[in-house]
């Protein structure tokens, strides 16, 4: 994809449909904060909510899903379409910091979060949450959630929660740590405006 010039709106959409879910997600990189989503899963449209307002992008999203099964499908199908419009909506990347990291306090919980943009998937997460469920969300799906989001973002992504007492307050903190993260990363760089690799590109 050719280079994006500052003045080009960084946007993605994305429509994913199978047997277990459909999906439609708008992305804005240069947005607002705003967040207009609904995926059927409440504890989730609260993190997406919150993820939108810390990266400051505008977020829409609709989604249906075989809720009547579990929450997983769902939740790891809007990962990856979420990973996949920060991946179209970068395009070649040129400009942006690239690097970005946070690290954040909610309450009793700490947590910190990396990420580098450069074309590679790697997540390193370490995160104990102390119960099964948050509500009726299955804790595990804050991981999952996050690796779909990253093997489809094409990101490096370490996420590392220090200290947590309440499984709520620890979902929270790794969104909104990753999302002031990718704030950072996707941020443009005055300094250098090309390609931010020795490289020469980043790869896809």
């Amino acid at each position: 994809m050719s280079n994006r010039s500052n003045c080009m709106p960084r946007t993605a959409t994305i429509h994913r449909q199978t047997a277990e879910t459909k999906i439609d997600l708008s992305l804005n990189l240069d947005g607002t904060g705003q967040a207009d989503v609904a995926t059927g899963i409440g504890f989730l449209d609260h993190m997406l909510t919150l993820l939108a307002r810390h990266a400051v992008i505008d977020l829409v999203i609709r989604a249906e899903g075989d809720l009547h099964v579990d929450q997983h499908h769902t939740v790891e199908d809007t990962g990856i379409c979420l990973g996949q419009a920060i991946k179209q909506a970068l395009g070649d990347k040129a400009g942006i910091r690239r690097y970005g990291h946070f690290t954040l306090p909610m309450e009793e919980t700490l947590a910190t979060a990396a990420i580098d943009l450069g074309g590679r998937y790697v997540l390193v997460f370490r995160a104990d949450f102390p119960t099964n469920k948050i509500g009726d969300f299955d804790s595990e799906l804050v991981e999952d959630f996050w690796q779909a989001t990253a093997a489809n973002a094409l990101c490096n992504l370490h996420i590392l929660v220090h200290d947590g007492r309440n499984s709520h307050h620890i979902s929270e903190a790794i969104f909104k740590a990753t999302a002031r993260a990718l704030r950072i990363a996707v941020e443009a760089d005055p300094r250098m405006p090309g390609i931010p690799s020795t490289k020469g590109m980043l790869a896809e």
